[in-house]
């Protein structure tokens, strides 16, 4: 099955910047991932590209076609979002602390360390090193945090740890033979975290620079309005034969009262840098504590955004320092605040929560709200018709996403401890979870409420779960008792304990054919089978040498898979009870080194067994995962494996590389667990707390909080064609589905009605009802429809890439109401519906409308119809009798 990574779910938003592009599309870093969600449609999609560490910074083109991610190791991802695929890469000395396009997106500002500097924007350029480094500004004392780009590209700002703010030109000046060094905006008592220029809409020129630092305050700039000696427009100095003396700068002549063009004065460009700025004023935003965590300014509207650390963040209108609003939207720091284009929608971020806003100010409500789970991810459950997938995590919550959009449309946050197991019941609207709080509770779709929950006399921890498929009975196993518990799903009344393990029950499952024979599986080296309705206990047992994790069903109930801590895959026959084959995985699952590991990855013991598995659709394969990078898929059959898929190649988790540079490592430990943070540094508070979070949660490593990779739930959809893994990243969802794949047919440029017409004449109708679809012209459209013969509708209708059926569809609606081909109509809808019902099936949430005025047609055709039908029956009716009475 040629699976190919589609999206990723309940993926929190840990850090680093946000970014809107062409107004309605969020672009947020989610780990070593980029995810767009787009605010108009409702959809999240995540860029099949990895990055090798955690995304920190982010920064888009202008228009919106090319995107730069930055990671926690200094390497750089140039991306193109249309296509998206990596185009460049390039990595950076130290740390990146800011990036910034230039309004023309000819340029690129870099933030690294002391320096700022300004490469060449590659583009399409296919070159051997496409990054050009054009100008670099070394005249910070301290750590550049913020940049700013003039609305001519021209000038950057820069706002440094050294309490300073400094303006940086693009092109070189001399006064007198001396080259102007940048000017320095002085008076903050903290860090700058926001530098912005303020444009006069009258002049077009910059009039003001707004600094904010991040003790509160904020310091309004303006250009010095005494009669100041100016810089002329001069022009390079040259000796006496003519030739350009030294490096070409441009001279710039003082001459006092300077009333020259002020046209060539804008072209020269140093009428900025060499101006005297004065403070204009200062502003606090508030109590001394309120530390500025995140800003931003829209010049349009000349706006400033301001977020604080206790979720609080103020809205003002500049530059009269007017507080438009001030709300709290959450109990934690805002780490990122960013308007779109039009200045109407505000997005901000919360790492600490895993969540990310948009809120409308004028009408001060909603546009998104949506957050992942903030720990792992432990189960995962699809819906019987694959359109939705609930996971369950450490969290607490239970989340329901739709697959298609990528979108959670409802959370449940009843449940007091840690999800553990999830299960859909056949009818779709009920979803039962069980968690370590003792409690296994049934949700119900239609009200999205907890509609009965099951307990026990005792508390106890449930750490698995199943039902029957006619819903009647639930049975859930237990950690400290190992104990099956079985419900009335009716009453919720417990109907039978089932005793008999010795060891945690980790997993259950009933047999597809048969509802009374129970699987369960143990830490007791032992798989049982029960017979739950007839109440005789254990009726059969298949011992291990070591101990079971999990067990599983084929779907035709004729096979039994569990896997054991050797890391072997065991395949029972349940019916004769003996053993039908072994797959020995031991090698295909072993992973990478952990950090704390004193043994290589291949010497070491640890993790090299599967704890989920998953047969597919039709039971000829099976997926399995564990404590490991790797998710592997075996043939059942034959006892191969077919394939190996690496769930990531983030270098911030733990287990990932096969092989750890031993120069890392010293004497107290390796480098990476060594805490070197500044203390009174918030940031480094933050990783502190960060690492401190490892040693709390349970079964975590020294590490200083590092996440291990690992996989914890595998499933596969219902339908067969996409599977999900829960993972250390979140839930990674694989499809063969190829709607998400790039169409070639988008590298044509022909792409115009002339095109259309020369491929009908040239009688290639695919080809042209594609172009058609392309150009969306309603009359090109109709008009390659009707080209097509009624003999090759089937081959056509497959060969109709699946972002197009949509608009395809909506056609056939109109022409059903207005056309007098009917059956020719009927012919096409019926051969989409034959090539393209998986996708059509998977996506029916997004193509609802179009299928709806689809079925409005059919259904007032077939009325219309049938009208005629029943008045014409009566008509020959009658006349046949007359004929009959005339003619006897």
């Amino acid at each position: 099955m040629n699976f190919r990574f589609q999206n990723l779910l309940g993926a929190p938003y840990r850090g680093g910047n946000a970014v809107i592009v062409n107004n309605t599309e969020l672009i947020s870093p989610v780990g070593n991932r980029v995810s767009v969600t787009n605010l108009r449609d409702s959809e999240t999609i995540t860029l099949p590209i990895q990055s090798s560490s955690n995304i920190t910074r982010l920064a888009a083109s202008p228009d919106g076609v090319f995107l730069l991610t930055v990671d926690e190791k200094h390497r750089c991802l140039f991306i193109n979002l249309r296509r998206r695929v990596v185009l460049h890469r390039i990595s950076f000395k130290s740390a990146v602390a800011a990036v910034k396009f230039s309004p023309d997106g000819g340029y690129i500002a870099v933030a690294t360390g002391k320096l700022v500097q300004i490469w060449r924007s590659p583009g399409f350029k296919k070159e051997f090193f496409p990054f050009e480094l054009v100008k670099t500004f070394a005249d910070c004392d301290d750590k550049v945090t913020a940049l700013e780009w003039s609305p001519d590209s021209v000038y950057v700002l820069a706002g440094s740890k050294d309490l300073t703010a400094r303006i940086f030109c693009m092109k070189k000046f001399k006064l007198g033979g001396v080259k102007i060094k940048p000017f320095m905006f002085l008076g903050h008592r903290d860090t700058v975290v926001g530098v912005f220029f303020s444009v006069d809409k009258n002049a077009g020129k910059v009039s003001r620079v707004y600094t904010v630092a991040r003790d509160g305050y904020m310091f309004v700039w303006g250009l010095s309005g005494d009669d100041e000696e100016v810089p002329s427009p001069g022009t390079p100095e040259r000796d006496g034969e003519g030739n350009v003396e030294g490096d070409g700068s441009v001279v710039v002549k003082k001459r006092k009262g300077f009333e020259g063009n002020e046209g060539e004065l804008d072209k020269e460009g140093g009428y900025l840098i060499n101006r005297k700025w004065e403070l204009l004023k200062k502003e606090s935003f508030g109590q001394a504590s309120m530390k500025v965590t995140a800003c931003d300014y829209h010049r349009g509207l000349d706006m400033l955004v301001v977020g604080f650390p206790k979720g609080v963040f103020a809205l003002y209108q500049m530059p009269d320092f007017v507080c438009i609003h001030r709300l709290s939207i959450s109990r934690e720091k805002i780490t990122t605040a960013v308007f779109n284009e039009l200045g109407n929608w505000l997005t901000f971020g919360c790492a600490k929560l895993g969540q990310l806003l948009v809120w409308e100010w004028r009408s001060e409500s909603y546009i998104l709200k949506q957050q992942g789970h903030y720990f792992d991810v432990n189960c995962v459950a699809y819906s019987p018709d694959s359109q939705l997938l609930a996971t369950g995590a450490d969290d607490n919550k239970v989340k329901v996403w739709n697959v298609s959009s990528g979108f959670c449309f409802v959370t449940f946050s009843e449940h007091e401890n840690a999800i553990t197991a999830l299960h859909f019941l056949a009818n779709k609207n009920t979803l039962l979870s069980a968690s370590l709080d003792g409690t296994v509770r049934a949700w119900d779709f239609f009200r999205y409420r907890n509609f009965k929950t099951y307990t026990t006399a005792e508390p106890r921890q449930f750490v698995s779960l199943t039902a029957t498929q006619s819903g009647e009975v639930i049975c859930a196993g237990t950690l400290d008792t190992f104990e099956i518990f079985v419900w009335d799903m009716r009453t919720g009344n417990v109907k039978d304990i089932l005793s008999g393990h010795e060891g945690p029950v980790h997993g259950l499952a009933f047999s597809p054919t048969d509802a009374n024979v129970l699987a369960s599986s143990s830490w007791d080296r032992t798989v049982r089978l029960w017979d739950v309705f007839e109440s005789k206990g254990g009726v059969e047992t298949f011992p291990h040498t070591h101990d079971v994790l999990t067990v599983v069903y084929r779907p035709d109930g004729k096979q039994l898979a569990c896997s054991t801590l050797e890391g072997h895959i065991h395949f029972w026959d349940p019916i004769d009870g003996v053993l039908m084959y072994t797959i020995e995985g031991r090698r295909d699952i072993s992973g990478g080194r952990l950090m704390t590991d004193r043994r290589t990855a291949a010497n070491s013991s640890s993790g090299k067994f599967f704890t989920t598995l998953c047969y597919s659709a039709d039971g000829s394969y099976i997926l399995a995962g564990g404590s490991s990078k790797y998710i592997c898929m075996y043939d059942v059959a034959d006892q191969v494996l077919l394939r190996k898929f690496p769930i990531t190649h983030n270098l911030s988790l733990d287990g990932v590389l096969d092989f750890l540079n031993s120069k890392n490592m010293t004497d107290a430990g390796p480098l990476d667990l060594i805490d070197n943070d500044d203390s009174d540094v918030e940031e480094g508070i933050d990783k502190q707390t960060r690492g401190k979070l490892g040693y709390d949660l349970p079964g975590s490593m020294p590490n200083r909080g590092r996440p291990v990779v690992r996989t914890k739930c595998l499933k596969i959809a219902p339908t067969g064609r996409s599977f999900s893994a829960a993972t250390t990243e979140g839930v990674l969802v694989y499809s063969i589905d190829d709607s998400f794949i790039f169409d070639p047919t988008d590298l044509d440029m022909d792409v115009t009605p002339e095109g259309v017409d020369a491929a009908l004449n040239e009688e290639q109708v695919t080809k042209a009802l594609i172009l058609s679809l392309r150009l969306n012209e309603d009359s090109l459209i109709k008009k390659c429809i009707f080209a097509v013969n009624s003999i090759d509708i089937p081959m056509v209708a497959s060969s109709i890439p699946n972002r197009y059926l949509e608009r395809l569809i909506e056609v056939f609606a109109h022409l059903l109401e207005k056309c007098p081909h009917l059956e020719f109509i009927l012919q096409w809808c019926q051969e989409i519906c034959k090539a393209h019902g998986n996708s059509i099936q998977q996506n029916s949430q997004k193509l609802k409308p179009a299928l709806i005025s689809l079925q409005k047609a059919i259904t007032r055709t077939h009325q219309d119809l049938a009208n005629t039908c029943d008045s014409n029956e009566c008509t020959l009716r009658y006349l046949c009798s007359k004929t009959s009475i005339e003619n006897p």
